[in-house]
């Protein structure tokens, strides 16, 4: 596949002003601009459940229309123009020196960056290339104003990049080369990392190293030190072994995670650094404090399980909210469902209940932030739902947009992940089959 340049394919990918403020015009349906984030500008306004794209930017991607509610497109990157098969994971990152954001995508065969610093307008500067070979599974994120990539393709490692190097890139540059590569791990499935430590926790992921301990030798965390970006070092590899009788041959698989400082209720772990891990059919919480003496705090459990996926605590750390990813293709359940747990006291978390989306779709990823928790759920895209109320198994949705308007069923196409960190309202999304998508919730966030 020939890769398009983005000015070349600039009537295809995105909207010109003109259209936007047309759209504008005519928002009289979900859209109140009185609670639109930034300047309100939208290239396919949601109007009466709908955003549709003009004719003249349609795509054979995804030409719509897309269902939606509360939920503005700004601008949307078909995959034709990544010279790709598919996208994957999704990151973001916004320059401190600027304040320009960028949305980093992975795809099949590297990873993207993308400006959208006019958000109507994004500009792909360049691809940094897979270490190996082209896979369906990459992750990334961002410490410290460097990029931490990984993958499941074979002997991939852990790549870096230096991304002030796009400061003042204003086209597309190509292929990058990264930075620095870390190969104490090869193949990885996720990358979680706690800014506020500077450690990086490899999981589903296999080390290489005749001196590293037994432990590594299993699909749990590897832990990497990134405080020094283009220097990551080894620290040690711990998992969940509460399933085995043999905790060194084979502990328990984790398939993802999030790490943070505990700042929460439970004053047991002030101060502590805590993992919460996605153990395939448990959620393990870990007490990470000391690398080489990592403790379980306790397990929780939940019925009906299948494969759990991944989580993300509320920003009062007293609830976390979780997914799992083969409950509804193996036919324990027929619709979507979002685990929630009490998480007030740590020693003893506790199932609460599980929103039923109503929804015949499967879940992935979803992200926690204030009230409000953004799922990517395959083929119904993004879900944005209020959990203020999850202590009482309740949760609101309060808007969407379906970014696979192809069909809405249980199967393994649509909406990898998001990102709704920006600090201009805007949340990123990669389908992918169709491609980038830049979004717009206008519900108060």
């Amino acid at each position: 596949m020939t890769r398009l340049s983005l000015s070349g394919a600039l009537a295809l990918a995105l909207f010109a002003t003109g259209c936007a403020s047309s759209s504008m015009g005519a928002m009289d349906g979900d859209t109140d601009m009185d609670d639109v984030p930034g300047d309100g500008m939208a290239a396919a306004a949601c109007v009466d459940g709908l955003a549709t794209l003009p004719t003249d930017v349609a795509s054979d991607d995804a030409d719509g229309p897309f269902e939606c509610s509360n939920v503005d497109l700004v601008a949307f990157v078909p995959l034709s123009m990544f010279d790709a098969n598919q996208l994957n994971d999704i990151w973001g990152w916004t320059d401190p020196e600027t304040g320009k954001e960028y949305a980093l995508v992975g795809l099949d065969n590297g990873t993207e960056f993308v400006d959208i610093s006019d958000p109507m307008a994004p500009v792909l500067l360049g691809k940094l290339p897979t270490n190996t070979v082209a896979t369906v599974w990459r992750d990334i994120k961002v410490y410290d104003d460097h990029a931490f990539i990984v993958s499941e393709a074979r002997d991939h490692g852990m790549q870096v990049f230096d991304l002030s190097r796009l400061r003042g890139l204003t086209s597309d540059q190509g292929e990058f080369t990264a930075d620095a590569l870390y190969e104490g791990v090869t193949n990885v499935h996720n990358l979680v990392i706690n800014e506020d430590t500077g450690f990086a926790y490899a999981v589903g992921s296999g080390s290489r190293g005749d001196d590293l301990p037994a432990e590594c030798g299993a699909p749990g965390f590897h832990v990497i030190n990134v405080q020094d970006p283009t220097n990551p070092t080894f620290v040690n590899c711990f998992s969940d072994a509460s399933k085995d009788t043999s905790p060194v041959s084979a502990p328990g698989y984790t398939h993802d995670a999030q790490c943070i400082v505990y700042d929460g209720p439970d004053e047991d772990y002030a101060g502590r650094e805590v993992c919460a891990a996605s153990n395939e059919d448990v959620v393990t919480f870990f007490d990470v404090t000391d690398k080489q003496n990592v403790r379980i705090i306790s397990i929780a459990e939940y019925p009906s399980d299948a494969y759990t996926h991944q989580g993300w605590f509320t920003e009062d750390r007293t609830g976390f909210l979780a997914n799992d990813e083969l409950d509804e293709t193996n036919g324990f359940v027929s619709t979507q469902r979002t685990l929630l747990f009490n998480v007030t006291n740590l020693d003893e978390p506790e199932f609460v209940g599980a929103y039923d989306s109503g929804i015949t779709t499967i879940d992935h990823n979803l992200y926690v932030l204030g009230d409000l928790n953004f799922q990517s759920n395959y083929e119904s895209g993004l879900r944005i739902r209020d959990h203020s109320r999850m202590m009482d198994g309740v949760l609101t949705e309060v808007g969407y947009f379906d970014t696979y308007p192809q069909d809405t069923s249980i199967n393994f196409a649509g909406q990898w992940s998001n990102y709704p960190y920006f600090g201009s309202g805007l949340v990123v999304a990669s389908d992918t089959n169709n491609g980038l998508f830049v979004l717009r919730p206008t519900v108060a966030m």
